[in-house]
C-alpha cells in the first residue's frame, strides 16, 4: 500500500512537469550595456560601495525633545547626502537592537565614508556610532533613490 501511494505521489508530481515542461523555455534576459556603464557596473552587474552599520552610541541620555531634534537633523543629513548622490541607501532596523540602521555609500574608500558619517548630527552627539565596511553589491542600487523619490505620499 505504501509503495502504491509513493508511486501515485511521484506520478502526480512528475507527470505535469513532463506534460507541460516541454513548452517552458527560459528566455534570456537582454543585457543593457549602456545602463551598466551608466551605473558603473562591472561584468557581473556589481560595483563597490561602503556599508555603514549605525550602532547605538555611548551618549543616549538626551531628553526626549533633544533626541527628537537630533533625529530630525539626522534625517535631514540623510536627505542631503542622498540628494548629493553620495548615499545610495539608508534605513533603520526595526528590532530596537544595538545596530540601529544602515547606510550604503557610493564611495570607494572607508575614509570617504567616514568623512560623510562625521557630518551626521547624531554621530557628532554620540547618539550613534558607525562601523564601516567595503561592500560589493548590485549596481542597480544606484537607481534606488531615483525610484524611491516617486513613491512616498508623505515626507518625514
Amino acid at each position: 500500500m505504501k509503495i502504491c501511494k509513493l508511486v501515485t505521489v511521484l506520478f502526480l508530481s512528475v507527470f505535469p512537469l513532463f506534460l507541460f515542461g516541454q513548452n517552458l523555455e527560459l528566455q534570456p534576459i537582454e543585457k543593457d550595456t549602456s545602463l551598466a556603464r551608466e551605473l558603473g557596473a562591472d561584468d557581473y552587474g556589481m560595483r563597490q560601495y561602503v556599508m555603514a552599520f549605525l550602532k547605538a552610541g555611548p551618549n543616549r541620555s538626551q531628553s526626549q525633545e533633544e533626541a527628537m531634534k537630533l533625529q530630525k537633523a539626522h534625517l535631514d543629513n540623510i536627505t542631503r547626502m542622498a540628494n548629493e548622490g553620495m548615499l545610495v541607501l539608508a534605513g533603520p532596523f526595526l528590532d530596537d537592537g544595538e545596530i540601529r540602521g544602515i547606510y550604503i555609500f557610493d564611495v570607494k574608500t572607508i575614509e570617504e565614508a567616514r568623512a560623510l558619517t562625521e557630518t551626521d548630527p547624531a554621530i557628532q552627539a554620540g547618539r550613534l556610532v558607525m562601523e564601516l565596511h567595503p561592500w560589493y553589491g548590485s549596481a542597480a542600487l544606484m537607481k534606488v533613490n531615483e525610484i524611491h523619490n516617486r513613491l512616498p505620499a508623505k515626507d518625514f
